[in-house]
């Protein structure tokens, strides 16, 4: 699944803008506000606080973590906008009010804006990462 065309733009916005000028536009900054709504000022604030980390297997699997704000780390699978956050499980999934919840869209944004901590892990970290949040869940 994608973004929305307008949402995916945008990001690609603020990932030039950010090259060239170290900074987001307020006009950009206002149109995270409109697209993404409420989630938008925490996710600037996750990527501020350098929250986000690109974790990283030699199979060239990825998943992101991100360290929330209540300080609880939160798994985020960009290439299927998913969160394990109960916000993303509520208002994204169930009653369809975001599009994201501030997690993801702070894992597109500290990769528009070049903030992503990186670790690199063994295939049996990566897998057990994954099964410890299935544990979680279940």
């Amino acid at each position: 699944s994608t973004l929305p065309a307008v949402a995916e733009e945008l990001l690609r916005e603020i990932k030039k803008a950010f090259q060239e000028t170290s900074e987001v536009p307020d006009e950009l900054l206002l149109g995270l506000k409109f697209i993404f709504g409420p989630s938008a000022v925490p996710a600037l604030d996750l990527v501020d606080q350098r929250s986000v980390t690109r974790v990283r297997a030699p199979s060239g699997r990825t998943l992101y973590q991100v360290l929330g704000s209540s300080g609880k780390l939160y798994t985020c699978y960009s290439s299927c906008h998913f969160c394990t956050c109960p916000a993303f499980g509520f208002s994204v999934l169930q009653k369809s009010e975001s599009l994201l919840c501030k997690h993801i869209l702070a894992v597109y944004l500290s990769q528009a804006m070049g903030a992503c901590q990186e670790l690199a892990v063994s295939e049996e970290q990566l897998t057990n990462i994954l099964l410890a949040e299935e544990e979680d869940e279940g």
